[in-house]
């Protein structure tokens, strides 16, 4: 086996069973706050805002630690660990805390969730493009095995619940500890390029693109609709059941249905990269954050099962298209050695500065005025961002499979 081919194989398996670990964790995660825990949306809203917080605290010292270990495993190594203990931490730190403190334990569950299942989740998919650009394969390619790894506990995840919510965080424990041996499996050489790179990169290097206007160009996008976007979906799956005739009933078929939407965003993880060369990275992202609105407007729309499942079907068709979009606009308008930083300081600690400061006002509008007109007032406000990223974003050329462009203008060699 190529060295390409393996380790294609392993990071496509670690990312399949971090994200069975993620559904596992976090699909179910409002529902449980609410349902088995008795938390207002409020106190849910402050719970999420708490998550990332921490997040945004973490992330720009993942951005600068990846860039800075280059294909090292230290950071996906870290975070296995940390998926390890997901079974302890649920149940015998963060529901007693929650129950008794609200505050403490948000914080608690803001520091543990935050770092491993918001931030750690950028900084693994950092880590696969870098690697998949070293060895010539794409990112959406192994992107798709996370998707199918998350359907794969998402259709069950509901069932289990309504068993016992605890069946969940074991299962994550577990997928966990088959994570530590996978990472470590991996043969990812090392160049001369990329140890003069890393010894180089300092942090005020990495500071410096908070000066580019280009990347807050990009910020707009990321920092109002998808961002909100994220706000609509925390407590969505709450909404969700709540159009069944009994909560369990919701909740069961919440986890059928994020299967099958996980398992057609996957078949779309193949079709991203081919409609991103045709549209080009910029076009790509307004084509996503443009299906992510249309969603938020039909959830307040929708009036039943039927309704709200075309709705969150949408959700299998946006995914593909701006994973793929932000790792390509990153790769043409910023320098390589910067890729996890912009990636983890601008995508994700701008959403968790985001959403640690629109989930508590989601959260009161949810419980004051009600989840669809919440939406509408979502929905509107991420239409003005969507209507300011065409003239903020950069250019990117369309680009057939070989990277040639399709429209006036050259690419970087290298960039696309």
């Amino acid at each position: 086996m190529t060295a390409a081919r393996r380790n294609y194989c392993l990071l496509s398996a670690f990312l399949y069973l971090f994200f069975f670990a993620q559904a596992a964790s976090m699909s179910m995660l409002a529902i449980w706050l609410k349902g088995a825990l008795g938390l207002s949306g409020t106190a849910v809203g402050t719970v999420f805002a708490a998550n990332f917080v921490a997040a945004m605290l973490v992330q720009p010292i993942f951005g600068y630690i990846s860039d800075k270990m280059g294909f090292r495993k230290t950071v996906p190594a870290a975070i296995a660990c940390l998926v390890v203990l997901a079974a302890l931490f649920f149940t015998l730190v963060y529901a007693p805390l929650l129950r008794t403190n609200l505050l403490l334990g948000a914080v608690f569950g803001g520091l543990y969730l935050g770092v491993t299942f918001v931030a750690g989740v950028f900084a693994v998919e950092s880590f696969v493009d870098r690697v998949g650009r070293k060895y010539g394969f794409e990112f959406g390619r192994v992107r798709l095995w996370g998707s199918l790894g998350y359907a794969s506990a998402a259709a069950f995840a509901g069932r289990l619940y309504n068993l016992d919510p605890r069946l969940n965080f074991y299962l994550a424990s577990c997928a966990g500890l088959l994570l530590i041996p996978i990472i470590f499996s991996a043969r990812i050489e090392t160049d001369a390029a990329d140890l003069s790179r890393r010894n180089e990169l300092r942090p005020r290097d990495a500071l410096a693109i908070l000066r580019e206007p280009k990347f807050w160009g990009f910020m707009v996008l990321i920092l109002g609709v998808t961002n909100l976007y994220l706000v609509y979906d925390q407590q969505f799956p709450f909404y969700f059941a709540s159009l069944f005739p009994t909560a369990a009933r919701g909740n069961e078929m919440f986890g059928y249905l994020s299967s099958a939407q996980i398992f057609v965003e996957a078949g779309m993880m193949f079709l991203a990269p081919w409609i991103v060369m045709r549209t080009g990275a910029k076009y790509g992202l307004l084509l996503a954050s443009g299906i992510m609105i249309v969603r938020i407007a039909a959830s307040g729309l929708a009036v039943g099962a039927i309704s709200i499942s075309a709705c969150k079907m949408l959700h299998s068709l946006e995914l593909p298209i701006l994973a793929v979009s932000i790792f390509r606009y990153i790769a043409y308008h910023f320098e390589a050695r910067f890729s996890s930083t912009i990636y983890l300081v601008g995508v994700s600690f701008g959403h968790s500065l985001g959403l640690a400061f629109f989930s508590p006002l989601a959260g009161i509008g949810y419980d004051r005025i009600g989840f669809q007109h919440t939406y509408f007032l979502i929905a509107a406000v991420a239409f003005v961002f969507w209507i300011a990223s065409w003239f903020a974003l950069g250019m990117t050329p369309a680009t057939d499979a070989s990277g040639k462009p399709l429209i006036r203008g050259a690419l970087r060699p290298g960039k696309l």
